[in-house]
């Protein structure tokens, strides 16, 4: 009986263990059957996106990847290879992007599957083979995919998928290991992270949690959170619906690029809502409920100038216009709707009270006047509603069971009920979480529009801001963010976060399979003479010391090479150091300018030197013309300050030297290198590629920070 050690991050994704499972339980008690022994680990591992890369070892041998342990198990049970290998190996290797939880990425792959099954009952020939077994666990441990197959619409693929779970006993016991395997990782989780058994009523009833952003920026670290958690809630917690809902009710400030950029953020993270509405959708009910309001008493108009009115909530000082009648403010109403002059003086204002001790209840408008024509309803609407009475009124329409919200709302949460009751509508629970704070990060939509409007930065996606993009651009990995956010879970206590702390979980996802390359600073770079070198010659060196799976690159060797200027001036005449990935040698001879700076240096190798007993290991570069220019590029905080005071004006707190970069030389292997991959220079830190590498211009890298102090 063969035994096989299947490892998995903690955090792995179940959508490619489960395939491995279905192999190994497939095999029939006629023939000999595997025993997997899983094992769960922390940080061994990476779960890049969506795909898991799992270790499965046997004998003394290990295999990173979903498609590879595949590929491994086969090789001891030939006979789960069917007899057309080609159409079954070109389906096995689509099982990765099968992992994403993207749609618009998993919707081609789809529709081609759907398409090859037209006249099949198999993925290949005429009989079950493991590209059946291994697509339909993929597609089983994907809660998109799975969600599409539920709609029929692809109806092949859904005939295959429903023949193969009733043909094949094993999708039972392969389920089972999977549930299994789930709740160990959870209950990983939960030790590690925070609590999420809060006081959520009548969820036996069904859940529906919403995440209603304006679509007037792009998505931040603490929209994140707030996304996150309502998409647990909604499909781990419970086995509810997400809504996501955009409150376009500020035309002046909204654009379809933002709305569009929300959704792909939305799917980058895995967040897959079930239904995608609008505000504006319901302006028509918004507005009848309005005219309800003041028919009823609960609602009046109001022409005070905005100062004035600020000062009066403030005091607790009742507008005039406070007693004006129903049918006068509906005629108020009537000229806000048409826009004319007049109109464009008046809003609607809720009557609660006007000096209640929470002030969100100090009779708060409801409806105000805007001539801007909207990205969705163009010119057809003049007035739209506030946030504070739209949003109640379209949760409970819309089914909302939970509001789940940052407690910056907690004063608005009295509002928000009594705008429900003064309609008469279903109640909603709201519940209050902390939004995450940063040190020296602004997380204010405005004062974020405002730098990217006056050219501070270079857009929404700018590597120094918070912004979803932002920080993805700058290194951060989806599976990380979502780490980390997810452990800090819905508590209500306030904390101002360090971003060392999120930048070090993400360096153990990045750490483990990085690939390893060398970069020469170019300022005041020293040419090196090696006495006793060979002639010019090349070897293949692992790319990651520690995971063969990274692969393999070249190393060029040469007598004449590059150190760095700070490496060079350490040197003493006849010292001993080590040169990384070749071996030991001796300074013979430095030679420096009038200034002091080293501009060559001799060395003599050393080939019986134990790299254990030198004090410098240093890094170089064999001077060749493939040798590829880069800029490497690291950032400083936008702030000065930790955190910011009411007091605090934005320009005298901005930090406008906040972007550093070094001209370098790298190893050839570096010009394969595209947009967004990432690597470690040796002996500098991790860097993603912004640029690759073109005829005349360098690639540009960008230094991940790994939550250690420079």
């Amino acid at each position: 009986m063969t035994q096989f050690d299947l490892t998995v991050a903690n955090r792995g994704s179940h959508a490619a263990l489960l395939p491995v499972i279905l192999i190994a339980t497939s095999i029939n008690e006629a023939r000999p059957t595997p025993v997997i022994n899983l094992k769960y680990e922390d940080t061994a591992l990476l779960n890049e996106g969506d795909k898991a890369i799992l270790q499965l070892s046997t004998a003394g041998k290990s295999v990173f990847g979903t498609i590879p342990a595949i590929q491994e198990l086969c090789t001891h049970f030939p006979y789960l290879v069917g007899k057309d290998a080609t159409v079954e190996n070109e389906w096995i290797s689509q099982l990765d992007n099968l992992t994403t939880l993207d749609f618009k990425a998993l919707d081609p792959l789809l529709q081609k599957l759907d398409t090859h099954l037209l006249l099949r009952s198999f993925i290949a020939g005429y009989a079950l083979s493991t590209a059946d077994i291994a697509l339909w666990g993929a597609l089983r441990g994907n809660r998109v995919a799975a969600g599409a197959l539920k709609k029929g619409s692809l109806v092949n693929l859904t005939r295959w998928y429903r023949f193969l779970e009733e043909l094949c006993p094993w999708t039972t016991v392969a389920i089972e290991a999977l549930n299994a395997a789930a709740k160990e990782s959870k209950a990983a989780k939960s030790k590690a992270g925070a609590s999420y058994d809060i006081a959520l009523l009548n969820t036996d009833n069904g859940v529906v949690t919403r995440f209603p952003p304006e679509p007037s920026g792009y998505l931040h670290i603490g929209h994140a959170k707030a996304a996150m958690l309502n998409d647990y809630f909604a499909h781990e917690k419970y086995n509810g619906t997400l809504l996501l809902r955009f409150d376009d009710t500020n035309p002046s400030n909204e654009k379809q690029e933002f709305q569009d950029a929300i959704v792909e953020d939305l799917a980058l993270m895995g967040i897959k809502p079930n239904k995608v509405s609008y505000t504006s959708d319901y302006f028509d009910e918004l507005y009848a409920y309005c005219i309800e309001m003041i028919k009823t008493g609960h609602a009046y108009a109001d022409d005070t100038d905005k100062e004035t009115m600020a000062a009066q909530r403030m005091d607790g000082i009742p507008s005039a216009r406070r007693e004006l009648s129903p049918e006068e403010s509906l005629a108020r109403l009537e000229e806000m709707k048409s826009s004319t002059p007049e109109g464009l003086r008046w809003c609607i204002r809720a009557k609660i009270s006007p000096d209640d001790k929470n002030k969100a209840l100090r009779d708060p408008v409801i409806y105000r006047c805007n001539p801007h024509p909207h990205h969705r309803t163009g010119t057809k609407w003049k007035i739209y509603p506030t946030y504070d009475f739209a949003c109640p009124v379209v949760d409970s329409m819309e089914g909302v069971t939970h509001a789940l919200r940052t407690i910056e709302y907690r004063d608005r949460n009295p509002q928000y009920q009594w705008m429900l009751d003064a309609l008469k509508l279903r109640h909603v629970q709201v519940w209050d979480f902390a939004r995450m704070n940063f040190i020296r990060t602004l997380l204010s939509k405005r004062k974020l529009t405002k730098l990217v409007e006056s050219g501070v930065v270079w857009g929404w996606d700018d590597p120094r801001f918070p912004t979803i993009r932002g920080i993805r651009r700058r290194g951060m990995t989806i599976p990380a963010l979502r780490e980390f956010i997810l452990k800090q879970g819905p508590s209500r206590t306030i904390t101002l976060f360090d971003w060392a702390l999120i930048w070090a979980t993400n360096k153990k996802y990045i750490d483990p399979v990085a690939p390893r390359h060398t970069a020469i600073v170019t300022q005041d770079v020293v040419k090196v003479i090696i006495t006793n070198a060979p002639a010019t010659f090349t070897e293949e060196k692992p790319r990651h010391a520690k995971n063969a799976a990274v692969g393999m690159k070249t190393v060029t060797f040469a007598s004449n090479v590059l150190m760095e200027q700070v490496d060079a001036k350490s040197y003493k005449q006849d010292e001993e150091i080590t040169l990384m990935n070749w071996g030991n040698a001796f300074v013979r001879k430095i030679t420096a300018d009038a200034n002091g700076t080293i501009t060559h240096l001799e060395l003599e190798l050393n080939p019986q030197g134990d790299v254990k007993k030198t004090e410098k290991k240093v890094t170089w570069l064999a001077e060749t013309p493939d040798m590829v220019p880069v800029e490497l590029v690291d950032f400083d905080y936008l702030l000065k300050k930790d955190s910011l005071s009411e007091d605090d004006v934005l320009e005298d707190v901005l930090n406008y030297d906040t972007e550093h970069r070094e001209s370098a030389l790298a190893d050839s292997n570096v010009a394969q290198f595209k947009e967004g991959d990432i690597m470690q220079f040796d002996r500098k830190g991790f860097y993603r590629c912004d640029r690759a590498a073109t005829p005349g211009s360098p690639a540009v890298f960008f230094n991940i920070p790994t939550g250690k102090a420079k």
